[in-house]
């Protein structure tokens, strides 16, 4: 298939075969020129930002990074909201499930309200529910509280990806995409290694336990929202308003762009849809239920497990930032790919080893699962129609989340069929083998990430300036012809209607 300019798919046997052969050819490593060798050092490339571009990076970043951070403070107290709330740990990672499950609801409403209304004050009013939602989670008193708290926030949740993305990256120089992508990506990691940290210093010394954790998460944003404040809006998003005719169609072109991603892009978004749910349940089946396998199951202290989780985050980090930009040369494809192998070969350390063997097996579990994710970014950006890329992958990136939402609750339920006992055979109260479960589902996730990799596209350096290319071209091509079909329907329904009235 040329994927060049997202043709209708060609679903011919003749067709499939000739892709499917190609699917071997296409994972070796294109030979670089002399510009690519240039940016192989990603520093000249990060030169071409000036202080604005640097400065939206930099909100883009610390908005996704407290997202993170406010995600995963369930994830690191867990157990201590179960007994707190007089539930299971089950029970807990339900509140994890639905963040997951709405993030697809948050991401359809604030990317129609940034894309209508620019990218600053859905933003800003985004981070004002982050405020509003961390204070509630604090203050809940039942277990039905919480989840309705923990609902909301996954409305939340979805909608500051988006928006983080399009603040960071679409002003940003072509040459300094891959980079600067990679970076935001792991701004995820970040938010974690913060949440950890925190964690520790609040949530483990405060008389408040882990309501002080969520109360500490609702002040942060308060600061990001007046360094939003006083930036402008991206210079991307002023120039489309300068002409009043695309400023009224934004609407209409959105809803345009859905329609026509069903009719003519189906396949490649139900593959962005089931690629992102392997990632994403490679992600979270990864991270979510950890720290409650380190305090339970091997009975780590709070400083160790601190230690732990933080290791894990220095390894997410450098993998995302070296394997996201070694695939601007090696390939995307082969690079994900390479890090499921890998990656499948640390899981019996990363999940079996309980001596201090357990940080080096988790650095590098982790460097591999987040140096797969430091490919996502610009290999999503690059599959997806031009003038549908954001919707299209953020909605995409959303669908795999609500696939994968239940991993944690599939972990902890599973984990409970497998109780651990004492030396006197005598079976451990609340105590489960959640590292046995944790590796039986990465194995399989690694293997499906890997299948679907290989069998899936590639448009490496494909024209990323929207406006003038071959592919903006062809896809308002497409545009125009629907819209004349649509018109053509009309006329027709309207001249038999007046020809039954004579």
């Amino acid at each position: 298939m040329n994927f060049d300019n997202f043709p209708a798919p060609d679903l011919s046997p003749k067709n499939i075969k000739r892709y499917l052969v190609t699917r071997v050819t296409s994972l070796k490593p294109p030979k670089l020129t002399v510009e690519e060798k240039k940016h192989i050092n990603p520093i000249p490339a990060l030169r071409l930002l000036n202080r604005k571009q640097w400065l939206f990076v930099a909100v883009g970043f610390c908005g996704w990074a407290w997202d993170s951070f406010d995600f995963f403070s369930v994830s690191l107290v867990a157990s201590e909201i179960a007994e707190s709330l007089h539930v299971s740990v089950t029970s807990i990672t339900w509140g994890i499930t639905l963040v997951l499950m709405l993030r697809s609801v948050g991401a359809v409403i604030f990317g129609m309200l940034s894309d209508r209304f620019g990218r600053k004050w859905p933003f800003i009013t985004n981070c004002v529910l982050f405020i509003v939602l961390e204070l509630g989670t604090g203050f809940v008193q039942t277990y039905k509280q919480f989840l309705a708290v923990r609902a909301l926030f996954g409305i939340a949740m979805g909608g500051i990806y988006g928006m983080a993305a399009a603040t960071a990256l679409e002003d940003c120089p072509v040459q300094a995409r891959g980079v600067i992508s990679g970076l935001l990506q792991e701004g995820y990691a970040f938010g974690y290694l913060l949440c950890v940290v925190f964690t520790r210093a609040i949530a483990d010394t405060s008389p408040f336990g882990w309501r002080a954790l969520f109360w500490f998460g609702s002040g942060p944003p308060v600061l990001i929202i007046i360094f939003r404040l006083c930036l402008p809006e991206t210079d991307t998003y002023l120039l489309s308003k300068k002409n009043a005719a695309e400023a009224e169609g934004i609407e209409k072109n959105f809803w345009r762009g859905i329609k026509m991603t069903f009719k003519t892009y189906w396949l490649m978004f139900a593959y962005l849809v089931v690629l992102m749910g392997g990632f994403n349940f490679m992600s979270h089946g990864s991270q979510d239920l950890y720290p409650t396998m380190l305090k339970k199951q091997l009975g780590f202290s709070e400083d160790r497990s601190t230690v732990t989780n933080c290791v894990a985050n220095f390894g997410a980090i450098a993998g995302g930032l070296v394997v996201g930009h070694a695939s601007s040369f090696f390939g995307r494809r082969l690079c994900i790919m390479i890090s499921c192998v890998i990656g499948g070969a640390l899981i019996y350390p990363w999940a079996f080893v309980t001596n201090s063997g357990i940080n080096a097996g988790v650095f590098f579990l982790q460097f591999f699962v987040q140096g797969a994710w430091g490919v996502i970014p610009i290999h999503l950006t690059e599959l997806a129609p031009p003038v549908l890329r954001s919707s299209m992958v953020g909605v995409a990136y959303q669908l795999g989340n609500l696939a994968s939402s239940a991993s944690s609750t599939i972990e902890a339920t599973i984990g409970e069929t497998f109780p651990l006992y004492d030396k006197f055979g005598n079976e451990k109260p609340g105590v489960y083998n959640y590292s046995l479960v944790m590796a039986i589902l990465m194995g399989c996730v690694f293997f499906f990430v890997l299948c679907v990799t290989f069998l899936g596209p590639e448009n490496r350096q494909a024209e990323m300036i929207s406006g003038g290319s071959e592919q903006d071209n062809a896809y308002e091509r497409k545009l125009e012809e629907m819209e004349d079909e649509e018109k053509g329907v009309t006329e027709n329904i309207e001249r038999r209607s007046s020809s039954d009235t004579r």
